[in-house]
């Protein structure tokens, strides 16, 4: 069975680090960028991107923007998306869900609910 494939898109090159640290640790493969521009263009080439950590708060085009753009896509569109925050104020969780995101994490990041969400989102991709 090929091994699920993470595209992290995120500014900050410090969080795409420890992200991949982590998930390459629990044998993930993963991909990065750090626009969502730039993911759209890593999801375009690579067919087998089982996920989607998007941050949400970027410059140029947020991650609510970016799961609107998704959506509208063929070839992107059903493709999980894990909101990945340091929002987690009242209601910042019902606004990523509302946007299309397909589950919620803050930061910092709690280890083991990220990797059970991603489990959770990727089981029959």
């Amino acid at each position: 069975m090929p091994q699920k494939l993470i595209l992290i898109i995120d500014d900050d090159n410090r969080n795409i680090f420890a992200l991949k640290a982590v998930l390459k640790a629990k044998g993930f493969d993963c991909l990065s960028a750090i626009s969502a521009q730039d993911g759209f263009s890593i999801m375009e080439k690579h067919d087998n991107v089982a996920i989607v950590l998007m941050d949400m708060m970027m410059p140029d085009m947020d991650g609510y923007q970016a799961i609107s753009v998704m959506k509208k896509s063929a070839k992107m569109q059903n493709i999980p998306v894990l909101a990945v925050t340091a929002q987690a104020m009242v209601g910042d969780k019902e606004r990523c869900l509302s946007a299309g995101a397909s589950g919620y994490v803050s930061k910092p990041i709690n280890v083991d609910e990220l990797l059970l969400q991603i489990e959770n989102f990727t089981n029959n991709r």
